[in-house]
């Protein structure tokens, strides 16, 4: 088993006492009595596990020595959530590298690996690895999206139902499916739906056509948009999108995106990825994008990570690009929208790195999206939010009455948390520890090396 810098007791009832955690994490009626305890709106806690699950959150210091460690002041949270990612490319970089890190390379690597490779048994064992290695650091929930293009539809969906059911009781498992928008215009669309319906998942498409490939806003968009929306209601579906995931201002379709929900009044959740473009907008065109955005419900997850790495990225290796890449999260969430921060890609054409860490997700985001000075309830982010917008009410926070699904940190403040990466974390799941050794890349050398 991995070196952890700390082991919980054996026994079926205990409590972690002098621990810290974020107050806005803490989903109990006296949180806001709770002790300041370091930076942010860190709280002095004690918790007691029981029976795999958390029985009590007590005001530090409430438990006596012999119910348990003293953490010295460390960090506990809930395990994290990640609601964008895509299981099914990850790992292919070895054998199909994008040799110029920009979205259009990421596209055309993809779409090779995909008609040569991704069989079944080949999209299985990846997604396994990332599995694995999700778990390890703490993942608690994922939704993923599949490549969904006929024929991969018919061979990713059957794995990752399979999948979800092996990982039942480990990870929450959601799928979303991921097209350009104008297939749903013909009867591959509706195939595409009654899969998603089948497999229980959310629908989804990118806001790019195929018959219009260079057009960020392409004539068939209202259309397309509509459509999802019908073949969403009709079965019952939430939708999730990849919106205007772009360095062109002229990509404005998440406003077309929120006016098609209200006019069709759609009941479901909305979940819109990345809308980078955003950010290039006049300060009137973001504010009644936002408005839109809030009067339709859409919920907004930025991939902080992943679109550094892509977006204005030039061939000219004497350029250094001139943007972060990612959307207007701040403005967003004080208007009352929803936002979250997702991993997205691993070790795939369109990120070359990552490791399905969501500790480290967030603590990107806050670097490269300043989610500090305050750090204000940011870090629900990356945990309860995200969890809310999956519909998994007992994730991403910490309750009496919900599982013992834990990260204990040897970081006793955010200072320490974001400076130092936390390799050495321990992960609870129903009280226990768990073995943290993190799958060796070697295992995929067959698949992605061709040996």
């Amino acid at each position: 088993m991995t070196h952890a810098f700390f082991a919980p007791p054996a026994t079926g009832r205990y409590a972690l006492r002098n621990a810290r955690a974020p107050r806005c994490l803490i989903d109990t009626p006296d949180a806001g009595a709770l002790a300041p305890a370091g930076d942010g709106d860190l709280v002095a806690i004690d918790l007691q596990v029981a029976d795999g699950r958390v029985e009590a959150i007590a005001p530090g210091g409430s438990f006596a020595a012999d119910h348990g460690p003293d953490l010295d002041a460390s960090l506990v949270l809930p395990g994290f959530v990640d609601v964008h990612t895509h299981l099914d490319k990850g790992h292919i970089w070895p054998r199909q590298a994008n040799a110029t890190g920009d979205g259009a390379g990421a596209a055309a690597a993809t779409q090779r690996d995909r008609t040569a490779n991704w069989h079944a048994e080949d999209v299985r064992r990846r997604m396994d690895f990332a599995l694995r290695t999700a778990y390890a650091r703490g993942v608690v929930a994922i939704r993923t999206h599949l490549d969904s293009l006929a024929p991969q539809a018919s061979i990713s969906f059957p794995v990752f139902r399979e999948m979800r059911a092996r990982w039942a009781g480990r990870i929450d498992l959601q799928v979303s499916s991921i097209a350009p928008l104008d297939i749903f215009l013909g009867d591959e669309g509706v195939q595409l739906a009654d899969i998603v319906a089948e497999s229980g998942g959310n629908l989804g498409c990118v806001t790019k056509s195929q018959r219009f490939p260079g057009d960020p806003m392409p004539p068939d968009l209202d259309d397309a948009l509509a459509r999802v929306f019908q073949l969403a209601t009709e079965r019952g579906l939430d939708v999730d999108l990849h919106v205007d995931e772009s360095t062109d201002p002229r990509a404005r379709s998440l406003i077309r995106v929120a006016r098609t929900a209200i006019a069709q009044r759609f009941k479901g959740r909305i979940l819109c990825g990345h809308c980078t473009s955003l950010a290039l907008q006049t300060d009137e065109f973001i504010e009644e994008t936002i408005a839109a955005c809030r009067e339709a419900g859409i919920a907004i997850v930025s991939l902080p990570t992943v679109n550094m790495y892509l977006q204005d990225r030039s061939t000219d290796a004497t350029r250094t690009p001139r943007w972060r890449g990612v959307t207007v999260l701040h403005e967003l969430k004080a208007r009352g929208v929803q936002v979250a921060v997702a991993g997205d890609n691993c070790r795939d054409p369109f990120y070359a790195y990552g490791d399905h860490d969501m500790l480290d997700t967030y603590t990107q985001a806050v670097k490269i999206l300043h989610l500090d000075h305050p750090f204000g309830d940011w870090i629900r982010a990356a945990s309860a939010t995200p969890a809310a917008i999956m519909g998994l009410p007992e994730r991403g926070v910490l309750r009496a009455g919900g599982p013992a699904d834990l990260m204990v940190l040897r970081a006793r403040s955010y200072s320490e948390m974001l400076a130092r990466h936390q390799f050495d974390r321990t992960v609870l799941r129903a009280g226990r520890a768990i073995d943290t050794t993190l799958p060796d890349h070697r295992e995929l050398d067959d698949l992605v090396m061709g040996r």
